[in-house]
């Protein structure tokens, strides 16, 4: 049986002050960019930003394959690593650069320009309700990120209404509950169940309440159990028939963790689910943060929100320039 949960926020526990709609703002710039700074450091060390590679070194052909093995090792992977050298190279016989500090300069704007592409933030003003499905393997971050989304979203002034696609687990269906709770919305849950139905369901409702923003969560699942991926291409096919233009949007998220997996993992939901857009999680834990380089390389997906911790306020839109200045900067932002 379908149960449709709302509470307004309890303001007696830290989690709901933290969270509650009079605290909704979004966080000042200057916070992100300190906070994305923080969450790059061990990329950005691994990167060697901060370390000998880029130190008063004159450039050499020592000083590119250290630079080659350091990309490699933050998981930019061959093409995109390939891809930044011969730029590298490039510019160091066309600029005669001479330090490694020239060079570090011209990396910076050769993996700005990488990114670049991926900056395409989300735009949700075409429907109504907007429909935005998110999908990806067991620890990703999903339901997280859920609850995040909906409060960013809530930030811009828009009604968000949460589906508990996950019916397979009851303490997944529990922790968007009380992601609803904190961000006093709608959340349309199961017990047990076919998610699809769930999804559908979500879909009338916000309809009928004039809901502008509906996220479908989905059972985690690995691409190589098949029977998961088909039931999530029927979740998406079922999405189409309660609304034929949608979904709107199809995040699927990514645990920077996981480094050139991700790859593997974004093209087997992308066939399975035409993935629309990515959310790249958990880049405050890893010096792995190079796989966003090598999904612009690869396969390039908007990269609509990139997480740097686990504080409400700590998944943004992604900005290619923010991006690439948090990883060489070794000042705080001001």
């Amino acid at each position: 049986m379908f149960s449709f949960f709302k509470k307004s926020p309890d303001k007696s526990t830290p989690d709901a002050a933290e969270t509650s709609p009079e605290v909704a703002a979004e966080a000042p710039k200057a916070g992100w960019l300190d906070r994305l700074k923080t969450g790059l450091s061990r990329t950005r060390n691994q990167l060697g930003a901060l370390g000998s590679i880029f130190s008063l070194r004159k450039i050499d052909e020592d000083l590119l394959e250290e630079l080659e093995t350091t990309l490699l090792m933050a998981d930019c992977g061959v093409e995109a690593t390939t891809a930044l050298l011969t730029e590298l190279r490039r510019r160091w016989k066309q600029d005669k650069l001479e330090t490694g500090e020239q060079l570090q300069a011209v990396l910076a704007e050769a993996l700005r320009n990488l990114l670049l592409p991926l900056q395409a933030p989300l735009q949700t003003d075409g429907h109504k309700p907007f429909i935005i499905m998110l999908a990806g393997i067991n620890g990703a971050g999903k339901t997280t990120s859920i609850g995040k989304l909906a409060h960013h979203f809530q930030a811009q002034g828009k009604s968000v209404l949460l589906a508990a696609g996950d019916t397979f687990r009851a303490a997944a269906r529990e922790q968007l509950e009380e992601w609803g709770s904190r961000n006093n919305v709608v959340v349309i849950a199961q017990e047990g169940g076919d998610p699809a139905a769930v999804a559908f369901d979500a879909i009338t409702s916000a309809r009928s309440r004039g809901i502008d923003i509906v996220l479908i969560d989905t059972a985690g699942r690995l691409p190589t159990q098949l029977n998961l991926m088909d039931e999530i291409a029927k979740i998406r096919r079922v999405i189409q028939k309660a609304e034929p233009s949608g979904p709107h949007e199809v995040l699927l998220v990514l645990d920077a963790n996981i480094g050139q997996n991700a790859i593997a993992q974004l093209k087997a939901f992308d066939k399975a689910i035409n993935v629309t857009g990515l959310v790249v999680t958990k880049l405050d834990g890893t010096a792995k943060g190079g796989v966003v380089a090598a999904i612009a390389r690869t396969i390039p997906k908007p990269l609509r929100f990139i997480g740097v911790g686990e504080g409400i306020e700590d998944l943004q839109p992604f900005d290619a320039t923010e991006f690439v200045d948090a990883l060489f900067s070794d000042k705080t932002a001001a």
